[in-house]
């Protein structure tokens, strides 16, 4: 199956809208989730205020909609940057297989939806790079890490990797540095601006996220750990394939990799660390997770690995259906 999505053509639009309904084939017999929040940002909101109660129907377009479209900008972007040594939709592919391993990210969240601003994000910070006058650029950067925290709280750590990210890919400067913070802290400036013209001030902790070591696994099941081992165990096998040819890169693409490496290992403790996500908010490692394990679909030679991960997969997704029709 995986050489159906190793071509550039782009019949393989058509096959990814198979394998998202294959993926989630339970919604035709079983509700859409739909994840609802718990103060935790404006995404959470829009879907308590707007989405609740509405026909499953449109939830299952809606989420197939969100996760197709989400998947193949991802390809689109990391093949326009040549993050890859080929054109291809495995990227993609990987993105839609990786949602249906976990039961809580086969849904809409606010977790979900933040995706879109993440990988808006991502593109951004690539084009710090050479360039020339970077401080307009820094200062949406920090503008749109703002208001991607004001959306779903948690993606607060996405600060980290802004900073890494400038750190890394521009000589130090103070003024650029400056600017960076000014765009970080302009929409919270503005927020706490309207709130105090209302005499609403004691309400801005409801916009600010809160932090909290927590355990998202209580009782975890042997299933959904052997999920959680296939995701560390694609990692692992599409880390090695991607080491193998990082260094044929040149510097500015191996630069975009060590912030997507940043990205994954920032958005891994999310669940751990910030009260009230549960494991539905670990679907923003999807990113960067898919841009790693893409590497161990996409460049072996011979098709074994890259099958042997996919069937695997599959088998786990086919169980993961099954008992979500059953509840």
């Amino acid at each position: 199956m995986v050489f159906l999505f190793r071509d550039k053509s782009i019949v393989n639009i058509f096959f990814l809208v198979l394998l998202a309904i294959g993926v989630h084939i339970h919604f035709f017999l079983a509700e859409p989730v739909l994840v609802l929040g718990k103060g935790d940002g404006l995404f959470s909101l829009f879907l308590n205020q707007y989405l609740k109660g509405v026909p499953s129907t449109f939830l299952f377009i809606a989420y197939e909609l969100v996760i197709l479209i989400q998947a193949i900008r991802l390809n689109m972007i990391l093949t326009d940057y040549r993050m890859f040594q080929s054109t291809n939709y495995t990227t993609a592919m990987t993105y839609v297989l990786l949602t249906g391993l976990i039961a809580s990210w086969s849904g809409i969240s606010a977790a979900l939806l933040s995706n879109s601003l993440v990988l808006w994000l991502f593109i951004l910070l690539t084009r710090l790079y050479n360039n020339q006058s970077p401080r307009t650029l820094l200062f949406n950067i920090g503008m749109l890490v703002s208001i991607t925290i004001m959306t779903y709280h948690p993606t607060a750590i996405l600060i980290l990797v802004v900073l890494f990210a400038l750190a890394v890919v521009r000589p130090f400067r103070i003024a650029e540095w400056l600017v960076l913070l000014m765009g970080i802290i302009l929409p919270y400036y503005f927020l706490v601006s309207w709130l105090f013209l209302n005499n609403q001030l004691k309400a801005i902790s409801s916009y600010l996220p809160s932090l909290g070591l927590q355990l998202p696994l209580q009782h975890p099941d042997p299933w959904l750990i052997a999920n959680i081992v296939y995701l560390v165990l694609a990692l692992f096998v599409g880390m090695f394939f991607w080491q193998k040819y990082n260094n044929r890169m040149v510097i500015q693409i191996r630069k975009n990799w060590s912030v997507m490496l940043v990205l994954l290992f920032s958005l891994l403790p999310i669940p751990f660390v910030f009260s009230g996500a549960g494991l539905d908010s670990g679907v923003l490692i999807l990113i960067p997770l898919s841009a790693f394990v893409a590497n161990a679909f996409g460049y072996p030679k011979r098709l074994l690995v890259p099958n042997l991960l996919f069937w695997i997969a599959i088998v786990l997704i086919v169980h993961n259906n099954w008992e979500l029709i059953k509840k």
